[in-house]
């Protein structure tokens, strides 16, 4: 019934005109009946609770020729007790899949005695090896339901009656108020990532040692933030003037050992006067919510800066830079002169989602740009 990072209305509004993923509770008297899942390119999933509340039933929706929703996968689960339902350990599981022409298929899984699986719910998806199923034709608008504009969430009532809630005659739908938060989040303190130095994180007493990662070339104007491995199409990318800038790594040491909290590239040895996130062409701050930030994709537990016009031969990575990156904190895959470098990084801790910052000068100019981690605050040094 709570969640750490509620979403106003306002937000999930125009992340549902721009065709993002945002979720809707639907409760009773302080008890969850359905949580919507709004997902791009027109899907929709549909988490149902019964009375308990337990989360029983799972629908996805998808567009069909017609110009609605087809309920084409329906999975719902049967449990033995409430320690079971907490580990994801059903006794049985039904799943029902809809053509979009109205052919259907009913899959029953039981898993016995002691319960099928300790992964979450959605994940379970495997089974015994002979599973009863069964196939017939059905009326495919029997399984349609309208596209819903946001805030009609009347569409999805009648799957309520699914666990046995009769909706009233007449049903009024209230929203529970959010504020809009303070936006985004903010650049705050990130020259401070670099000033050597003690500072306290959640690991206890740590110290900020700055360390020279080499020059990075440039020559094609364009800065390019990616992980080597996933070099993708429209790469995050920073507009900077070519020439060889210094490479600044910021490493967090601490009783656990030391990691890159920062990577900075310098451009202008001039102090920032402000700070804006680095954003694609799609990108809207507008869309973001409280302390939320478009970043750089990390899975391969590394980061690069390179010039845009730099490839790279992934056949190569493994030995060239990732297996040295187990024992460096950084690599530098060079280029012969005056062909552009590569220079790549730990990133923090592993894999997820980091901002990058853009540090101007009075006058507009790009001074440098920051990845943050996220190991420690950059406001007071603190967590």
């Amino acid at each position: 019934m709570t969640h750490p990072d509620p979403m106003s209305r306002a937000l999930a509004a125009r992340r549902h005109a721009a065709g993002m993923a945002y979720a809707v509770l639907l409760s009773a008297r302080e008890r969850p009946l359905a949580l919507v899942e709004r997902w791009p390119r027109g899907r929709w999933r549909v988490y149902l609770f019964d009375a308990r509340p337990w989360r029983m039933q799972m629908i996805d929706l998808k567009p069909h020729s017609t110009g609605m929703l087809l309920a084409h996968h329906n999975t719902r689960w049967q449990f033995s007790n409430e320690q079971e339902h907490s580990f994801g350990k059903w006794d049985v599981q039904e799943t029902t899949i809809v053509s979009a022409d109205g052919q259907v298929e009913v899959r029953s899984e039981f898993a016995g005695p002691r319960g099928a699986s300790t992964e979450p719910l959605p994940a379970r998806t495997s089974g015994p090896s002979s599973v009863p199923v069964r196939r017939f034709s059905a009326p495919v608008e029997d399984f349609l339901c309208r596209v819903p504009e946001f805030g009609d969430w009347q569409v999805f009532a009648p799957f309520l009656a699914q666990q046995g809630h009769v909706p009233a005659s007449t049903v009024v739908l209230n929203d529970v108020s959010v504020d809009e938060g303070s936006g985004p989040l903010r650049a705050t303190g990130i020259e401070q990532l670099f000033s050597p130095g003690v500072c306290d994180t959640s690991d206890g007493v740590a110290v900020v040692e700055p360390v020279d990662a080499g020059l990075l070339r440039i020559t094609s104007g364009q800065l390019v933030i990616s992980d080597p491995g996933w070099i993708g199409e429209t790469p995050r990318t920073v507009a900077v003037p070519p020439g060889e800038f210094p490479v600044t790594l910021s490493l967090l040491r601490t009783t656990r050992g030391a990691d890159v909290a920062a990577a900075r590239v310098t451009l202008l040895d001039i102090p920032p006067r402000e700070w804006e996130m680095a954003l694609r062409p799609d990108e809207d701050l507008g869309l973001l919510g409280e302390g939320q930030f478009y970043g750089v994709g990390v899975d391969t537990g590394t980061v690069a800066f390179l010039d845009a016009t730099r490839t790279v031969i992934e056949d190569q990575l493994d030995e060239d830079l990732f297996m040295p990156l187990d024992s460096l904190f950084t690599v530098e895959l060079p280029g012969t002169a005056p062909e552009p470098n590569l220079i790549a990084f730990r990133a923090g801790r592993g894999d997820g989602s980091y901002p990058v910052w853009i540090g101007r000068t009075d006058d507009g100019q790009v001074g440098c740009v920051v990845v943050d981690f996220q190991l420690h605050s950059a406001d007071d040094g603190g967590e």
